[in-house]
């Protein structure tokens, strides 16, 4: 399809969980602290990414046994057990219609919590969720291709005039891709809406600490005039 492109959003990331001690098993490694899984999922549980995806290959640290895991069934992941982080490479493989070769991303898998709140999350406990918004660009696709993924449910994802060749390719705008929709959906946190809510929670935390050092500057201030007044008191006196 001459000047077609169709975008197909997924997910991809872990999820990590402390190993407590009465579920550890006989076999387990007396290192490994934690249960994880690293994944590829569609956006929803109504979205089908089997339409165009058929394999899924996770590339793990070399120190597990057989590093190189290929799921080639839904749903796209690996649990296992371990104590440390790594970056995991994840390859994906279309399906034959697709006429493409595989594409990569990778996922620093986390076990421990991180960001601003990291603090709070270990007081928290429990998961340590780290996930991933991204799109697939199949450009200019052949007319079988197209049909399959014009019927897979997901409408307002076919552009026309985008198309750069025929190989499919990662979304990017920058570091990371941004084309997310609009409004979010019951299993998909991810939507522009909900991202408006978040600057708008961040302006307001910003206008908090603006707030907050402005009363700061003034109890210096006069802490300073006070520290002013018993030094000329004390001078006064000294000179008297």
């Amino acid at each position: 399809m001459k000047g077609v492109s169709i975008h197909r959003p997924f997910v991809f990331g872990s999820i990590a969980t402390p190993i407590p001690p009465s579920a550890r098993s006989a076999n387990l490694p007396s290192d490994h602290t934690h249960s994880w899984t690293i994944f590829v999922r569609p956006i929803s549980p109504n979205h089908d990414i089997t339409h165009w995806l058929k394999k899924v290959q996770f590339k793990l640290h070399e120190t597990y046994s057989q590093a190189l895991r290929t799921v080639e069934t839904p749903p796209f992941e690996v649990t296992e057990t371990g104590w440390g982080e790594f970056e995991v490479s994840i390859k994906l493989f279309f399906v034959p219609e697709a006429g493409e070769k595989p594409v990569s991303v990778y996922h620093p898998l986390k076990l421990h919590p991180y960001g601003p709140d990291a603090e709070k999350q270990k007081e928290r406990g429990g998961e340590v969720i780290s996930r991933c918004y991204e799109e697939i660009v199949f450009n200019e696709p052949s007319e079988g291709f197209y049909e399959i993924l014009t019927n897979d449910g997901m409408s307002g994802q076919s552009y026309r005039g985008k198309g750069k060749g025929g190989k499919a390719s990662i979304s990017r705008k920058g570091a990371r891709t941004a084309e997310i929709p609009f409004v979010e959906s019951e299993g998909n946190p991810y939507s522009i809406q909900e991202e408006g809510k978040e600057l708008d929670r961040l302006k307001e935390a910003i206008k908090q600490v603006g707030v907050m050092v402005e009363e700061d500057r003034k109890k210096l201030a006069d802490r300073e005039n006070m520290l002013g007044e018993l030094r000329e008191e004390a001078a006064a006196e000294k000179a008297t």
